[in-house]
């Protein structure tokens, strides 16, 4: 093992105001680096298998670049100046997850800052702070980090993405409960209200998910709960009442984008926000919505809430897990034989071909090279035209699960054809429009659209590809409310 630097030594030279404090981003990153290695007592890259500096890879729509270190089984690491964009760098880094057998950890540093991002499956993304002021002043701070390379299993959260859904779906029950007894209990206006809470509690459920994702600025939704309502207004209204106004306000907003206040909202397509009916609220309803914002919605393992919400929201359906729910793993079974297999043989034998076409090419854009280029294209577009059709979808989680998978595979494939040397697309093909679902319940539709819509976004952010213009896809087309099965 390389001697080590003492903390104080580290500080002084990389510390602010150190002797390379003024060092670029290029000129200080793997020196830095290797001082923290010997800081820490772990091995420097190069040192073993799978752990190297300037990792070639790309993410999509970019050109090829590099990972500034790599840890297989462990981490990625992004080197910025001090005072770069730890946002941008992450983005970065979830880019180029996969191609680096998606790692554990995903850390940015900026020499004075280090944050570590946690990435386990199943579980919700924590992350961990250091400072260089903790590197010289905190045994035990350096003991956490070293953990990144010698035992990265200590950062794996405790909370998982299954128990933050149950416990989203049991807040939403709640809630549900309250707002259906005090409505009314003789058909048919109590059918109608039902569907109002119903339509509610989706759209609430949206936004809860949206800011978490910042769809939503600034927490505003969160805002709204916490910070209007502690007081009756000068007209007189409740809390309660004022909470009912502003959120219609705001589902009216998202309707067709603008001004809320003082946060500038964006235009969710996609109609679940063409109809607002807001039912009237109580102090016990803002608690419960309380209690729902606290949760981190951007971990809720959308395969299994819709069906979670939809037994919160009838009595009668809690009883029906076993006919209303198939678990994921079961519906995985379906999709490997149905979906996951065939179209990767075909990619493998497509891959043969490419190969030997690029092996005859000498530059980029040459004859070969544009054969191969446009069988490739031609097997993405391919990819855009399949569908998955559920004729009775209920709360589209076996949509969702096809549509994850046909992802998954497109983002393979683009993977592999970047490393035969085939440039990569600006974007994906497959999209919600991939998934076709008829159900005879208008609330399980309008849930299933919703179940898709967040599981598009939430696999484009984990997988670190860009936003769309337009937050939610508009999936009306495609999952329909049928009176009868077709």
């Amino acid at each position: 093992m390389t001697a080590a630097i003492t903390p104080i030594d580290f500080f002084t030279k990389w510390g602010l105001e150190g002797t390379h404090f003024m060092e670029n981003e290029r000129q200080g990153a793997q020196a830095y680096f290797i001082d923290l290695c010997d800081l820490l007592y772990v091995p420097r890259p190069g040192s073993e298998p799978g752990y190297s500096f300037e990792t070639k890879i790309a993410a999509l729509g970019q050109s090829r670049g590099y990972a500034d270190v790599s840890k297989r089984g462990c981490f990625a690491w992004e080197n910025k100046a001090p005072g770069g964009n730890f946002d941008a760098a992450l983005k970065q880094l979830l880019g180029y997850s996969l191609a680096l057998h998606n790692p554990p950890l995903l850390i940015v540093c900026d020499r004075l800052n280090i944050r570590i991002h946690t990435h386990f499956t199943g579980h919700p993304s924590e992350t961990h702070n250091i400072t260089i002021s903790d590197l010289l002043l905190s045994d035990s701070k350096r003991a956490l980090l070293r953990n990144a390379w010698l035992a990265p299993e200590n950062f794996r959260p405790k909370k998982t993405t299954r128990g933050i859904t149950e416990n989203a779906a049991h807040s939403f029950a709640k809630l549900a409960d309250n707002l259906r007894k005090r409505g009314p209990q003789t058909s048919p206006e109590r059918e109608q209200y039902a569907e109002q809470v119903a339509h509610f509690l989706t759209q609430t459920l949206f936004c809860f998910f949206a800011e978490d994702v910042g769809l939503l600025p600034d927490r505003m939704f969160e805002r709204v709960l916490n910070n209007r309502y502690s007081m009756p207004s000068k007209e007189g209204l409740l809390p309660s009442e004022k909470l009912t106004r502003t959120l219609d306000g705001l589902f009216r907003t998202m309707l067709l984008g603008g001004t809320f206040g003082m946060d500038d909202v964006p235009w969710f397509n996609g109609g679940l926000f063409k109809k607002v009916n807001v039912p009237k609220l109580e102090i016990t309803d803002l608690t419960e919505l309380k209690n729902a914002a606290n949760l981190d919605w951007s971990a809720i393992d959308v395969s299994i809430f819709g069906t979670l919400f939809e037994r919160g929201l009838d009595p009668a359906k809690r009883s029906q897990l076993g006919a209303h729910y198939t678990d994921p793993a079961t519906i995985l079974r379906i999709l490997e034989p149905v979906i996951s297999r065939p179209l990767l043989q075909k990619w493998e034998l497509l891959a043969h071909i490419l190969q030997g076409l690029l092996a005859k090419s000498t530059k980029k854009n040459d004859k070969n090279y544009n054969a191969a280029y446009a069988q490739y294209t031609a097997f993405l577009e391919s990819l855009a035209d399949f569908k998955i059709l559920d004729p009775a979808c209920g709360s589209g989680n076996f949509l969702f699960l096809g549509l994850k998978t046909l992802k998954d595979i497109e983002h393979y494939i683009i993977t592999e054809a970047e490393k035969l040397g085939l440039e990569r697309p600006v974007d994906l093909c497959t999209s919600p429009a991939n998934m076709l679902g008829i159900e005879i319940n208008e609330y399980a539709a309008e849930l299933a659209r919703v179940t898709v819509w967040i599981g598009e976004l939430q696999w484009r952010i984990e997988h670190g590809y860009p936003s769309k213009e337009n937050p939610v896809l508009d999936t009306l087309d495609y999952i329909e409310h049928r009176d009868a099965l077709l």
